[in-house]
């Protein structure tokens, strides 16, 4: 046995820290002075003055990223379109019924306002179920 190789019967005991670092002393927990070594003080919270600073809007909303798709009803594809012609964003900027904005094709979607009894083809274009209902009942295809 040598010296380096004793250890001790009980473990050392560990010191209580105080002061600055410690868990215990200088202000035990209690904040500093002032305010908040008052009892029943209650700070502002700093959130609340942001967001009265935000204006109040009416009618506010996020402006989404997502650009909305121009509407057409069957009614307006029954009076442009004949018969077997095919309808994409391409042919109802051709014919006058959707507009470019930005140089960009716009997105449409089909309503079912109006009868519809031309066989047309439907591509690129969304489509609410009961349109598809009506343009499939009259013979036409949506893809």
């Amino acid at each position: 046995m040598r010296i380096h190789e004793l250890k001790r019967k009980t473990k050392n005991p560990k010191y209580v820290l105080v002061g600055r670092g410690g868990k215990r002393g200088k202000t035990s927990g209690r904040g500093g002075k002032g305010q908040t070594a008052r009892a029943g003080h209650k700070a502002r919270p700093v959130m609340r003055d942001i967001i009265k600073k935000i204006p109040k809007l009416r009618g506010y909303a996020f402006n989404t990223i997502q650009s909305k798709p121009v509407v057409l009803n069957l009614a307006d594809i029954e009076m442009a379109y004949s018969n077997g012609e095919k309808v994409s964003p391409k042919t109802l900027v051709a014919k006058g019924l959707v507009k470019i904005y930005g140089g960009i094709k716009p997105k449409v979607k089909i309503l079912s306002m109006g009868d519809i009894t031309k066989k047309i083809l439907v591509s690129g274009c969304s489509v609410s179920g009961e349109a598809k209902t009506k343009i499939e009942k009259a013979g036409g295809s949506v893809k």
